[in-house]
């Protein structure tokens, strides 16, 4: 096909790719939608990336039908050179569509789930209709069906009349997950005097596969804008729910989810202690057991180090016959980052838990050979120091050892 000049105003100043739905921003500068679309929601900038102005909060896109139609002329003008002509665009959705929805569905139960289907349609058309839809007030309205108390009666079991709770709750809680909620509209959630996290974490006791992995993906994103204050005011059921989840592994994607939620939380000491309680270290050694992918190795390592920074968490690892074997293991054999992890664990146990009994059991394990092996090889400075400090810390108790550097035990006169 020959090679024909398309007008620079037709192209969209990210892609440089002709627009098909050219809108316009506050600073006068137009671009493809599907291109702005993802540099403010998905990459979450907040300028116009010709000028760097900043945008305002709403990011009113307004449709440019001028350079729409001017692309179409184009496009069918050059039809012979097998340019093909660029559609009109659906337009985007209303508030005043929205709020019509959540009327209807407010008004009578029986078509809340037509409603909510009807939301998840316009959510899944583009970006623009996922952040009218929250400022049309449809993420109260899908908090409150989650929220409602005959979501729980039963998950197993329409009501009496033939409702069926279970679809609502999983369809709204779909959406919840599926809108990129902004961090207000998650800190809202979270601030719901606690009810919302309630019906998440009953919902993750008591709920069908789907509805428990949409529950831990959408309490993920929470907890990553959540105040600090509100973190260390969930209840222990609600960790009890979040290790299950790690243990009956419904999906890969919730697990991760799961894992990625008690790493923010655990930064603080009394999550920790909930944490271990709920047996988390156990199920975390036994998930390091099976076969892992390198990114989940690294986040259970990075878990159990936080468990491990309180003494219950430690007590637990050492009690499991596995824990301190595996966790070896993992150094030098998937990442730097699980190394440095891995060997964060071993500095916690030789630092506050290091009886002459546990002394003894990381050399039969081979574990101080691991450790002059992580000396020896290229694995990052912090790595290596740590792993010189733990050998330092006990040279005298494992001076027998071949691997020992004399100098190690010399410079320790504490045994």
């Amino acid at each position: 096909m020959e090679e024909i000049d398309v007008p620079q105003y037709f192209l969209c100043p990210i892609s440089l790719e002709i627009m098909k739905d050219p809108v316009t921003v506050s600073t006068g500068i137009t671009y493809d939608r599907q291109s702005i679309e993802k540099w403010l929601f998905s990459e979450k900038n907040n300028t116009c990336p010709v000028t760097k102005q900043v945008l305002p909060t709403d990011y009113d896109l307004t449709p440019n039908h001028a350079v729409r139609r001017l692309i179409q002329s184009w496009c069918t003008l050059n039809a012979s050179y097998g340019i093909e002509r660029i559609p009109t665009p659906k337009p985007p959705v209303s508030k005043a569509q929205i709020s019509k929805l959540i009327r209807d569905a407010k008004s009578s139960p029986q078509l809340q789930l037509k409603c909510l289907k009807g939301l998840r349609s316009i959510a899944s058309e583009n970006d623009t209709n996922k952040r009218c839809l929250e400022a049309a007030g449809a993420v109260e309205f899908l908090a409150s069906i989650v929220m409602n108390k005959f979501c729980f009666v039963s998950f197993e079991e329409s009501n009496e009349d033939g409702f069926d709770f279970t679809g609502l709750t999983e369809e709204a809680l779909s959406i919840l997950c599926n809108l990129q909620l902004s961090d207000v509209g998650l800190k809202n959630l979270m601030n719901k005097n606690g009810e919302f996290i309630e019906s998440l974490t009953q919902i993750m006791q008591r709920g069908t596969f789907e509805s428990k992995a949409y529950a831990v993906l959408l309490l993920k994103s929470m907890l990553e804008v959540a105040d600090p204050i509100k973190l260390t005011n969930l209840s222990p059921q609600f960790f009890i729910e979040i290790i299950k989840i790690l243990r009956d592994q419904i999906s890969r994607q919730a697990s991760k989810a799961a894992l990625q939620s008690l790493i923010n939380l655990l930064p603080w000491g009394r999550n920790r202690v909930k944490a271990v309680e709920a047996g988390a270290v156990s199920i975390l050694i036994d998930l390091l057991l099976e076969k892992c992918e390198r990114r989940d190795c690294e986040l259970i390592l990075m878990t159990i180090d936080f468990l491990c920074q309180c003494a219950e968490g430690r007590a637990e690892l050492l009690k499991h016959g596995a824990g301190m074997a595996i966790v070896s293991k993992k150094i030098l054999r998937v990442s730097q980052v699980a190394s440095e992890r891995a060997i964060r664990i071993l500095l916690s146990i030789s630092k506050f838990s290091a009886t002459t009994t546990v002394l003894q059991e990381m050399l039969q394990l081979g574990v101080v050979a691991k450790l002059c092996l992580v000396l020896q090889v290229d694995c990052g400075s912090k790595t290596k120091d740590k792993a010189r400090e733990i050998l330092k810390m006990h040279a005298r108790a494992w001076k027998n050892s071949p691997c020992i550097p004399n100098s190690f035990i010399g410079s320790n006169p504490v045994a």
